[in-house]
């Protein structure tokens, strides 16, 4: 059966470290309604989506440090914040959205949550668990850092997928279902099955089997990604600006194709993009991926942008009944490893 919806990537052009926050709200809204105008009912914003990629900049002023966070536990209730939710439940359009969050104990996480415009409540918080980077700068002083050990804390609520109701019209209710019906005449019937993860969470495959565990259907993800970076990456450092930005950004596709595929799944990426302080750049690459990997949409620009298709969540049981069918082919048996060890233990060193 057809479980048809229209979704959307709002990708962000650059933001400054000067940009007051008035007028980024203004464009965030705006890329709403623009969304909603092709009949967007889901619309996925960047990591971090009200301020400009503050981890990149050295600094122990508290009061700036801050002025970057959202206060309190919903963000659709701070006054920074608050328009962009209040007009997502006006046009009854669900949002994702990143940002910097300072819960009321003090402690700060790189946050996002998923927004019912419809219920006009917030329905999952996830709070990312990868932190890139170091805690401390570079010693090069023309290194582009990456200090989110610096100013956030892993996360603690794991990947948890939810039903994101009022997205698939006449979806299976608990209620509404035969009383005989078993789970496996339910699968595949409901409200859709979401997942959220934050820029190098995408990275790391363990986040998106634990997800696809739990039947996601849709992965959504907001990123901020440099497009020249040498100390971060594993690449060669020789690279020039532009070999080092194709890379990225065939990193970036390479992440949300493999793993959708792997995961049967669609996937959303929403990038904040451009070059912001007009120095620091950023790839663009919002794009909508299908569960058999292949690019639905994609962005064509690194300013603000809308990335629209629509999907059919049924596309979705191909892979999970057959190639990736993990009741009947995984071997948790042979998996040890992948639980009981963090680092990298190389075998012992030959006679």
């Amino acid at each position: 059966m057809p479980r048809k919806i229209k979704v959307a990537a709002a990708q962000v052009g650059a933001i400054h470290k000067w940009t007051d926050r008035a007028s980024t709200l203004k464009r965030l809204i705006g890329l709403l309604h623009a969304a909603h105008s092709q009949g967007a009912q889901l619309v996925v914003y960047p990591e971090c989506t009200f301020t400009t990629f503050f981890p990149r900049y050295v600094t122990d002023d508290a009061a700036e440090i801050d002025a970057w966070f959202e206060h309190g536990d919903d963000p659709s209730q701070s006054a920074n914040t608050k328009p962009l939710f209040d007009e997502a439940r006006a046009l009854a359009v669900d949002i994702s959205v990143g940002y910097a969050e300072r819960t009321t104990d003090g402690t700060s996480y790189n946050t996002c949550v998923y927004y019912s415009g419809a219920q006009g409540r917030v329905l999952s918080k996830y709070r990312k668990v990868h932190l890139p980077g170091t805690r401390e700068p570079y010693p090069d002083k023309d290194a582009v850092n990456q200090l989110e050990k610096k100013y956030f804390v892993p996360g603690n609520l794991g990947f948890r997928a939810f039903r994101a109701p009022s997205l698939v019209p006449d979806a299976l209710k608990k209620d509404s279902q035969p009383a005989e019906s078993t789970a496996a005449e339910t699968v595949g019937k409901g409200d859709a099955i979401v997942g959220m993860m934050i820029c190098n969470d995408r990275r790391w495959p363990e986040a998106w089997r634990v997800l696809g565990l739990q039947g996601v259907e849709l992965v959504l993800c907001g990123f901020n990604t440099n497009s020249y970076a040498p100390q971060l990456w594993g690449s060669r450092k020789d690279m020039t600006v532009e070999e080092a930005e194709k890379e990225s950004l065939f990193h970036h596709a390479l992440m949300m194709q493999s793993n959708s595929y792997m995961n049967s799944c669609f996937s959303i990426s929403a990038a904040r993009a451009g070059y912001d302080d007009h120095k620091f750049g950023l790839i663009g690459g919002s794009s909508i991926v299908d569960p058999q990997g292949h690019m639905v949409a994609e962005a064509k620009s690194t300013s603000d942008e809308i990335v629209l298709a629509e999907i059919d969540l049924e596309d979705c049981r191909q892979g999970k009944e057959k190639t990736f069918d993990f009741a009947r082919h995984r071997r948790t048996e042979a998996y040890d490893f992948i639980v009981q060890q963090t680092g990298v233990e190389e075998p012992p060193l030959l006679d």
